[in-house]
C-alpha cells in the first residue's frame, strides 16, 4: 500500500486595496501578484523521511509542481488534513496555470473530514487534535510574520518554513494512526495487496476472526471482522464471509453463513 503523507505551505495573494479591515470586498483586478506555493513537504506511510520541495530563487513554483505531481501519481491514497477542501485544489489550481497534468482523480483520505464526521473534539485543528490525542504539535511560527519575511526573499525564514511543514507532516501521520482505528475506510488495504475483501481493510492481514452479525433495515445481513493484528474492525456480505469459511476452514455448507 503506497499511502503519501502530505502538507503544503502557500503564499497569498498581494493586492491594492484602499482600505484595511474585515469586511472588504476586492474585485480580482486588484491582485498585484497571485497567491503561490511555498513548499510542499511528504514522507511514505511507515517510512521516516521526510522529503522536501520548495519555489525557486525566483519564487515560481512550476519545478516543484512538476516534481510533486510525479510523486503523488506514485500514490495509492493521499493524505491531508482539509486535503479535499485545500491542499488538492491548490495543487490542481497552480498546476493548470503552469499547464502541468495533474491527475483528474485521485484517492485521498482527509483527517479532517473525517475529525468532523466521526467525533465532537473542541477543535478539528491538526495541532489541537495531535495535542488531545499526545502524539505532537505543530512547530511555533511567530504568525505572518515568517511569510512576510519568506516572501521578501529571506533564506532563513524559508527553511524555517519548510522546517514546520515537515513537522506538520509527521504529526499528520500520526493523527491518522489515531483516527483510523475508529473511522471508516476509504482504501481497502487487504485488497490493494492482492488479498480477498475479508483481508483487514487497514492493514491487510489474513488474521481476522469473525465478529458477530448486522442486519439492515432491508434485512440484508452482514458479517462483522475484526483483525487480531491492528484491531480494526469492518463488515462484508454473506458471499465474502463464506470465502472467509472456505480459507479458514475448507469448503462450508452454503447456510451455515445464515445469509
Amino acid at each position: 500500500m503506497r499511502r503519501l503523507f502530505f502538507d503544503i505551505e502557500t503564499a497569498p495573494n498581494i493586492v491594492y486595496s484602499w482600505r484595511v479591515g474585515y469586511r472588504i470586498i476586492l474585485p480580482p483586478d486588484n491582485i498585484i501578484q497571485e497567491r503561490k506555493i511555498i513548499c510542499v513537504c511528504w514522507k511514505w506511510e511507515h517510512k521516516s523521511k521526510v522529503y522536501s520541495l520548495q519555489w525557486d530563487k525566483d519564487q515560481d513554483d512550476k519545478k516543484l509542481l512538476e516534481e510533486f505531481v510525479k510523486v503523488c501519481k506514485e500514490a495509492e491514497e493521499l493524505v491531508a488534513h482539509n486535503g479535499d477542501k485545500f491542499d488538492v485544489k491548490w495543487l490542481r489550481t497552480r498546476c493548470i496555470y503552469h499547464r502541468i497534468n495533474f491527475p483528474d482523480k485521485v484517492k485521498t483520505f482527509d483527517t479532517l473530514k473525517k475529525s468532523r464526521k466521526g467525533f465532537r473534539f473542541n477543535s478539528n485543528k491538526l495541532d489541537y487534535i495531535a495535542q488531545f490525542l499526545g502524539v505532537g504539535e505543530k512547530v511555533k511560527t511567530g504568525g505572518f510574520d515568517l511569510w512576510v519575511k519568506t516572501m521578501n526573499g529571506d533564506k532563513k525564514a524559508l527553511q524555517e518554513m519548510v522546517d514546520y511543514c515537515k513537522n506538520d507532516v509527521i504529526i499528520l501521520e500520526k493523527v491518522f494512526n489515531e483516527l483510523e482505528k475508529y473511522v471508516e475506510h476509504n482504501t481497502h488495504v487487504g485488497v490493494v495487496m492482492g488479498g480477498d475483501r475479508w483481508s483487514c481493510v487497514t492493514c491487510g492481514s489474513e488474521d481476522v476472526r469473525f465478529n458477530g452479525q448486522m442486519i439492515s433495515k432491508t434485512g440484508t445481513v452482514k458479517f462483522r471482522m475484526r483483525c487480531n493484528d491492528c484491531g480494526k474492525g469492518w463488515s462484508i456480505a454473506g458471499s465474502v464471509y463464506r470465502r472467509f469459511l472456505e480459507f479458514k476452514y475448507g469448503k462450508v455448507k452454503k447456510d451455515n453463513t445464515n445469509s
